[in-house]
C-alpha cells in the first residue's frame, strides 16, 4: 500500500530518449509554465517578502517580464548559462524566473563561494552573464580571464566594472522562449567534497516534477508561506522552497542569514506554514529558542535534510511544538532534491527512516555485485524517476559512472523495509571497517546525540595497522567538563562494545560544514591523517 493519497494522475512516459518512466499527466511544461499559471490563478498572493519589499504574483510578473526583455536585449539567448552570485533575496527569484523565461540556464552559486571555486564555475559552464551582489564584486574574475563572460550586472548597489541591475530591466516585456522540458533549466554544481565538483543539469521536467512531489507528498495547498533560511543557491532551497512555493502560488519569505530569535520572530509575523532547515538549526532553535509569546500555529511542517537528524532532537521539538509535523526530507541535487519523504502524521513511526520514496520514484536496493537485494536487507540507494537528471555538464565520464539505465548511483547505503520506508545508514565510503565488523557513523552519532552534554558529534575512521580501522568520534560540547570517560561510557551502555570510540576529540568551534551546511568528513580525516 501507498504511503501517498495518490493526489494527481499518472502515467508511463518516455524521458531523455532511453527512460521510460512514471510522470505527473497534468503538469506544465518549464518552470516558467508553472509560474505563469500561479499568476493567472492568484495574482493578488505574495510570492515574496524581502524585509519591507513585499510582491504579488502580478507584481512579479511584471518585474520578469521587463527583466527577461532587457537580458535578451543585451545578448542573452536560449542555452546561455547566467551565473547567480545572489543571496537570499527578492532579485533572486526576478532574476531565475526571467533567465528561465528566456530559454537560459541559471547557475547558481552560493554567496560563502571563493573567488577560486566561482572562477572555477564561470570557466567550466563558459558562463554569458552574471548576476552578483554588489559588495561581493571583488570575487569576480577579471575580464580578460573570462572572456565569455560578457555581462556583469551588480545588484543592490554599483559597481564600477558591472551594470546595474535596476537599468536592465526594459520598458517592455519578452514573451516566453518556446522550450523543450527536457532543456536544461538550472546546473547546479555538487558540493565537491570528493574531487572537482561537477555541474548536474537540472531540466525543467526534473523540477516541475520535484516541485509536485512535495505538493502531493505534504499536501500543500494554494498559498502556502515558506521561510527561505537556506541559501537560494542550493538545490533545498531552490526546489523544495522556491519552486514548490510557486507551483502552489505560494509565498518565499526571505531570510539572509539565519539567526534563532529573528527565524522564530519572523515565522509568527508572516504565518509560515512550511519551510525546510538543515539539523543544525533545528539544535540551534533547541538550545537558544525563545517560543512564549510567538504564534506558530499556522507552522504544520518542518522539513528536514541534508544530514542526519538526530533521534533526541526530534524528540525534543516534538515537545515543544506538539501541533508541527518534524519530517525527514532525503534528497540529492541530481534528482532535482527529493528522492524520499516522510508522510505527514508518522514522525514517530518513520523515526529511524527517511520516508517512503516519492510517488513517482523507482528505488533500488544494489549489492556490490550489481544485484538488487531483499528487503531488509543493506546495499547502495538507485533511484530512477522523472525527477532524476539527465547527467552533468560536460562530464560524460561522470555521468556514465554514476547513472546506470537512467537509475542515479547515490553512493549511500541503506535499505528498503517491509513497510515501503527507506533507512539509511551511511555513506559507502564513510562506513567504518574496525577488524571486519562494520559500524555505521549515523548509529554513533545518534547514540552520542542523546547524551545531554553532546551539542553534535561525527564519526570517522582513524586508520590502524592490526585492525584496519578504528573509530573515532568528534565532539561539541556544551560545558568544558565533558571528557572521553563519559563519551566511551555513554556508548558502552547503548552500543555494541566494538562500537564504542576508540579516539574522541572536542572541538570547540563545532564541525567543520560545507556552505550547504552538511560536516566535511573528509576535513576530519585530515585532522588524523586518514
Amino acid at each position: 500500500m501507498s504511503a501517498w493519497k495518490d493526489r494527481f494522475a499518472k502515467r508511463r512516459e518516455l524521458l531523455f530518449g532511453s527512460r521510460l518512466v512514471p510522470c505527473y499527466v497534468d503538469r506544465p511544461t518549464s518552470i516558467d509554465a508553472m509560474f505563469r499559471a500561479a499568476v493567472a490563478r492568484a495574482p493578488t498572493n505574495e510570492i515574496v517578502v524581502d524585509g519591507p519589499t513585499r510582491l504579488t504574483y502580478r507584481d512579479m510578473e511584471e518585474r520578469v517580464g521587463r527583466l527577461a526583455a532587457g537580458l535578451a536585449a543585451r545578448g542573452v539567448s536560449r542555452g546561455d548559462r547566467v551565473v547567480l552570485f545572489l543571496a537570499n533575496r527578492a532579485d533572486f527569484i526576478t532574476a531565475f524566473l526571467a533567465i528561465v523565461r528566456i530559454g537560459a540556464i541559471a547557475v547558481p552559486v552560493g554567496i560563502r563561494e571563493s573567488a577560486v571555486g566561482l572562477a572555477f564555475v564561470l570557466d567550466d559552464c563558459r558562463a554569458t552573464a552574471i548576476l552578483f551582489e554588489a559588495d561581493l564584486a571583488d570575487r569576480l574574475p577579471a575580464p580578460e580571464a573570462e572572456p565569455d563572460l560578457r555581462l556583469r550586472i551588480a545588484v543592490g548597489g554599483a559597481v564600477a566594472d558591472g551594470d546595474d541591475f535596476e537599468a536592465m530591466i526594459a520598458e517592455t516585456s519578452a514573451a516566453p522562449v518556446d522550450v523543450s522540458e527536457e532543456d536544461g533549466a538550472v546546473i547546479l554544481y555538487t558540493s565537491g567534497t570528493t574531487g572537482r565538483p561537477k555541474g548536474a543539469i537540472l531540466s525543467h521536467v526534473n523540477i516541475v516534477h520535484s516541485s509536485i512531489h512535495f505538493q502531493e507528498c505534504w499536501e500543500f495547498e494554494e498559498g502556502e508561506r515558506s521561510i527561505l533560511a537556506v541559501p537560494a543557491s542550493h538545490v533545498t532551497g531552490l526546489v523544495a522552497i522556491l519552486t514548490s512555493m510557486i507551483r502552489v502560488a505560494g509565498c518565499v519569505i526571505m531570510m539572509r542569514a539565519f539567526d534563532v530569535a529573528a527565524f522564530l520572530t519572523l515565522a509568527a509575523r508572516e504565518k509560515m506554514t512550511t519551510t525546510v532547515l538543515v539539523p543544525a538549526m533545528y539544535n540551534l532553535i533547541l538550545l537558544r529558542g525563545d517560543l512564549s509569546g510567538l504564534d506558530l500555529s499556522a507552522w504544520r511542517i518542518g522539513g528536514f535534510g541534508g544530514a542526519p537528524m538526530p533521534v533526541a532532537s526530534i524528540e525534543a521539538m516534538a515537545e515543544r511544538l506538539p501541533a508541527l509535523h518534524l519530517l525527514n526530507a532525503y534528497g540529492s541535487t541530481e534528482c532535482a532534491t527529493i528522492i524520499s519523504l516522510v508522510p505527514q502524521g508518522m514522525s514517530r513511526a518513520c523515526i529511524d527512516s527517511v520516508g517512503a520514496p516519492v510517488p513517482l520514484g523507482d528505488l533500488r536496493i544494489v549489492d556490490d555485485a550489481g544485484k538488487e537485494v531483499a528487503p531488509g536487507e543493506t546495499g547502495e540507494v538507485w533511484i530512477r524517476g522523472p525527477m532524476t537528471i539527465r547527467g552533468y555538464w560536460e562530464r560524460p565520464e561522470a555521468t556514465e559512472t554514476s547513472f546506470v539505465d537512467g537509475y542515479w548511483r547515490s553512493g549511500d547505503v541503506g535499505s528498503l523495509g517491509h513497510d515501503g520506508m527507506l533507512r539509511l545508514f551511511d555513506r559507502k565510503n564513510d562506513v567504518i571497517n574496525r577488524g571486519g565488523f562494520k559500524i555505521y557513523s549515523v548509529e554513533v552519532e545518534n547514540a552520542l546525540s542523546h547524551h545531554p552534554g553532546v551539542v553534535e558529534a561525527a564519526a570517522v575512521s582513524h586508520p590502524d595497522p592490526v585492525l584496519g580501522e578504528k573509530l573515532h568520534v568528534f565532539v561539541t560540547a556544551k560545558t568544558a567538563d565533558l571528557d572521553e570517560a563519559e563519551i566511551r561510557d555513554h556508548c558502552r551502555r547503548i552500543l555494541a562494545d566494538y562500537k564504542v570510540p576508540d579516539f574522541v576529540t572536542f572541538l570547540e568551534d563545532g564541525l567543520p560544514r560545507n556552505p550547504n551546511g552538511k560536516i566535511l568528513k573528509r576535513a576530519l580525516r585530515e585532522m588524523i591523517g586518514s
